[in-house]
């Protein structure tokens, strides 16, 4: 399997962007590294983060999108930065704990090459089924399974990318099941989402905020969502751990720096972030485009991406699933 072929999280999913400007202000220049293309959910989060931390911090803070290798460029790039605090890097958690553990050889270790800022904001991914499975026999997820049980030969599901959280949501579901599960590996969840309306494809897994649209629009349905509570965007859809599924499957964005960067440095950053994502304008633009507002502390952030490498990581090696590098 080829690198290009891995999308850490849901980075390729799109999500409609916010074109916001980082403020002008009279300290020294910092970069905030995103390891993916403009336009996205996350390059909005950045924008938005550098206009609201920089007067706090009293810097010219700039995003630069720097792409390539499935956010391994990016990430590369901070790894190597003079650890001065004017390198910051901004990416999903995924990238961070999955990347090391599908690589044939790491190229980096997230603990040890890099100081924990915050973790940002969540976003969430869910299961929702098409025309293909009859609404009549499936309403919500425990049908589906019943469905999928009894009929085998269509027991086919659509993820945006292979080595994502999709991909291995839908592993452990086909192991927690007893049900034999067939991937397809898609560019992003809009061409899901079209075979899925089009009947082509019976259910998918995919960011919430891609599948809402068409599930108020009645041509799919949600069947549950991988958080760890109902989404504040669909209170209605139970959650896989309500289904019967002990699993929480959703995704984050964090910060980090380079590693040598003062702790001092790294806190003062937590708590400007802290302070931006707690304003009223901040939370609402971030819910425009499907983030939830987190904040945390650097110890915050250690402790979540400790905690998701430990779950994820039997999980993805019990698939075999590896890219070369």
């Amino acid at each position: 399997m080829k690198r290009r072929d891995f999308l850490a999280g849901s980075a390729a999913c799109s999500l409609a962007a916010w074109t916001g400007q980082a403020l002008a202000q009279s300290g020294p220049l910092t970069k905030i590294i995103f390891p993916f293309a403009a336009g996205g959910g996350g390059d909005a989060l950045c924008r938005l983060l550098a206009q609201h931390i920089a007067p706090l911090l009293d810097r010219n803070i700039i995003v630069e999108n720097r792409t390539g290798g499935d956010g391994l460029i990016g990430i590369k790039a901070v790894k190597g930065a003079n650890p001065d605090g004017a390198t910051i890097l901004v990416t999903t958690g995924p990238t961070m704990y999955l990347l090391p553990m599908v690589e044939t050889t790491p190229s980096f270790d997230s603990a040890k090459d890099f100081v924990p800022v915050s973790q940002l904001v969540r976003f969430e991914f869910c299961v929702f089924a098409g025309p293909a499975v009859p609404a009549a026999d499936v309403k919500d997820f425990t049908q589906l399974v019943a469905w999928l049980k009894a009929n085998p030969d269509k027991a086919t599901f659509g993820v945006p990318s292979n080595g994502t959280i999709p991909h291995f949501t839908g592993s452990r579901l086909e192991q927690a099941l007893g049900v034999k599960l067939t991937r397809v590996a898609y560019r992003g969840s809009a061409p899901i989402i079209n075979d899925l309306v089009g009947g082509h494809l019976p259910f998918a897994i995919s960011t919430l905020t891609d599948a809402i649209p068409q599930h108020r629009a009645g041509n799919i349905r949600i069947l549950a969502v991988g958080s760890a509570a109902r989404s504040p965007f669909l209170p209605d859809a139970p959650t896989l751990k309500e289904s019967g599924i002990d699993l929480v499957a959703d995704a984050w964005y964090g910060m980090w720096l380079p590693a040598g960067a003062s702790p001092d440095f790294a806190k003062k950053l937590s708590e400007a972030v802290a302070t931006a994502l707690a304003k009223p304008e901040v939370k609402e633009k971030l819910s425009a485009i499907g983030l939830i507002p987190v904040g945390s502390t650097p110890e915050g952030l250690t402790r979540e991406l400790a905690a998701n490498t430990a779950f994820w990581q039997p999980i993805v090696k019990a698939t075999g699933y590896k890219i070369t590098n």
